[in-house]
């Protein structure tokens, strides 16, 4: 497959700046992947669809406030830092992005806060995907986590609205989300309520959590024509026991496992035995899936609307069949479908 295979116009108003008023009554587009054919639904019956031993698979990371404005030290000037993941807990390093970038130079002193109370000191200039700074700061961790993300903003992404609300704080978050280390939510979760769940119960489906802390590498822009050729950064992967025992039961039961959003899709698909089960795994994930891909874990998937060229859409587009999913594109845009993490969702059976 090609990069340009996956381009469509996607006008910036149909980017969804909000979410539903109510998590479970967005639009659900449901696609039949051996037929093709397209249903228009909303969320909270995606249930109609399952039943007793099915099992959904989420993720239950918890996105952490990793945007931070602050100022140079000498020149005073404004700069923007995206806090990408903790490095060394004992010497407050954490890999970065620092905007503007050109002119940050190892040694430069980075102050945060009204009072400038925060003080960050760039150590290395060289790493992937940006620079690494030093946090000074003489107290506790936990004083030293909470000052510094006291400090911070959640990151919705700048092309889905240019300021954060108060209520980005519950809207950018799933109602599971429990494992801290997440720059970017798990959209396909948040469609979920807690009276979701409860119904759910009621039809005997099962849960199953893992967690993939989500970078900005699924965000990043992919430059190669060659899909072959690209390289997805790494995320921490976590799927437990439970989880394993959960999934596998439901597998060799008959039933259907059912991954919420491609982060999940990719989660399972990493560590597979060759009887088409999940192992417990604690490590990292470069997993890249596009089409064409032979699965082993999920019958079924959600996902939202996303990008053209995004390496998510690839990843539906692997599941559901490319024209099947291109055409589900298209029909989206012209039903007047949200696209973006706050926009509508994508049931692929």
């Amino acid at each position: 497959m090609k990069l340009s295979q996956f381009q469509f116009l996607l006008p910036k108003e149909r980017v969804a700046q909000e979410p539903t008023r109510w998590r479970d009554e967005c639009k659900l587009m449901v696609v039949h992947k051996d037929t093709g054919e397209i249903e228009h639904r909303i969320f909270k019956d995606i249930i109609d669809y399952f039943g007793k031993g099915d099992t959904f698979v989420l993720n239950d990371t918890k996105v952490f406030p990793a945007r931070l404005y602050g100022k140079k030290e000498k020149t005073g000037a404004d700069i923007m830092v995206f806090l990408l993941r903790e490095l060394n807990r004992e010497q407050h390093l954490w890999d970065v992005i620092v905007d503007p970038a050109r002119k940050i130079r190892i040694g430069n002193k980075l102050y945060f806060g009204e009072d400038q109370s925060l003080v960050a000191e760039v150590i290395d200039n060289t790493t992937s995907r940006g620079r690494t700074l030093r946090f000074l700061y003489d107290g506790s961790y936990e004083d030293f986590k909470q000052s510094l993300f006291s400090l911070g903003e959640l990151p919705v992404p700048k092309w889905v609205k240019s300021k954060v609300t108060a209520e980005d704080k519950d809207n950018y978050q799933t109602i599971f989300a429990d494992k801290e280390g997440a720059v970017a939510v798990p959209s396909a979760g948040t469609h979920f309520s807690r009276e979701l769940f409860n119904r759910m119960i009621l039809k005997d489906i099962d849960k199953a959590f893992i967690t993939v802390h989500m970078g900005i590498g699924q965000f990043r822009r992919v430059d190669v024509e060659d899909l072959s050729k690209h390289r997805m950064d790494s995320e921490r992967l976590i799927v437990g026991e439970d989880a394993c025992r959960i999934i596998n039961k439901a597998k060799n039961g008959g039933h259907k496992v059912v991954a919420i959003g491609t982060t999940v899709m990719r989660g399972l698909e990493t560590y597979v035995t060759t009887t088409h089960e999940v192992k417990p795994y604690d490590g990292w994930t470069n997993k890249f899936i596009f089409p064409p891909y032979e699965f082993s874990i999920p019958d079924a998937i959600v996902s939202g609307f996303h990008l053209p060229e995004s390496t998510m859409l690839m990843a539906v587009a692997a599941f559901g069949g490319f024209d099947n999913v291109m055409n589900a594109y298209k029909v989206a845009l012209e039903q007047d479908y949200r696209f973006g993490p706050y926009g509508d969702a994508m049931l692929v059976l």
